[in-house]
């Protein structure tokens, strides 16, 4: 990472971030229970919940985000409805149409690419790298896409410019949702991540050499590994163990 980078990371820290965890806690889905962090920001409280694979919920200022929401991933019988929906990218791990109908009001802004937005009625096209406000939130859309990892026929699994990572800005605390991808230029290219979730399976995504490099690169304060199937978080953890400066938290989101 850049002086510039560490000089600007430590003054947010020291300033405007305090996001620190503040509280662990679990919130009822089914028969299970999912963790939720809680972070202070600038603008209020921002909880993350972990619901499992690719799918998260946040809350902020009243509001209720979903994040790749997937019936079979989680209970959404026992979550509220959305204010604001986040699509990734079409795999049906990512994208349930179905349960978006449920979850889905009059008022629910929903953003997605446009291969995502050829089954989704009303919804908000982004494309890599455009940039939105929606209900006060920032968005700006990350390219998401293999490099490396191909299909038998020597297709990537994401080509570039069909899929999104998220930057989301909640007063001055940035959170990056990577989606589906490696560790692209794009993503390393990025500055002022203060909580980045990373994927980190094969062969649809990242290593955990891949996750560390990306992360070394960026440098987010606190680090969430997630879509990470059957990966030993535990390598990712040694891989960054040198590196204070990113605080690896392991959760439920195999």
């Amino acid at each position: 990472m850049s002086n510039r980078k560490r000089t600007e990371r430590s003054r947010r820290i020291g300033v405007g971030l305090a996001a620190v965890l503040v509280l662990a806690l679990t919130v009822p889905s089914g028969a299970d229970a999912l963790t939720k962090d809680v972070f202070e920001t600038s603008a209020g409280d921002l909880e993350i919940v972990f619901v499992g694979h690719g799918t998260l919920m946040m809350t902020f200022g009243g509001k209720t985000i979903h994040i790749d929401p997937v019936g079979r991933v989680g209970d959404y019988s026992t979550l509220p409805g959305a204010d604001l929906v986040l699509i990734t990218h079409h795999h049906g791990d990512h994208m349930d149409a179905d349960l978006l109908k449920d979850i889905r009001t009059e008022k629910t802004v929903v953003v997605c690419t446009a291969r995502c937005a050829e089954t989704i009625d009303g919804a908000t096209v982004m494309k890599n790298g455009d940039v939105e406000t929606v209900l006060g939130i920032g968005i700006e859309a990350v390219p998401a896409y293999n490099i490396v990892h191909k299909r038998d026929n020597g297709d990537v699994f994401h080509p570039k410019g069909e899929g999104n990572g998220y930057v989301l800005t909640f007063g001055k605390t940035r959170v990056y949702i990577a989606g589906d991808t490696e560790n692209v230029p794009e993503m390393k290219a990025l500055e002022n991540i203060d909580i980045a979730f990373l994927p980190m399976n094969l062969p649809y995504t990242m290593t955990p050499e891949m996750v560390a490099d990306a992360a070394v690169a960026f440098g987010p304060r606190v680090l969430y590994p997630y879509h990470y199937g059957k990966t030993d978080t535990a390598e990712l953890t040694a891989l960054l163990a040198d590196h204070d400066d990113i605080e690896v938290r392991i959760r439920n989101m195999p």
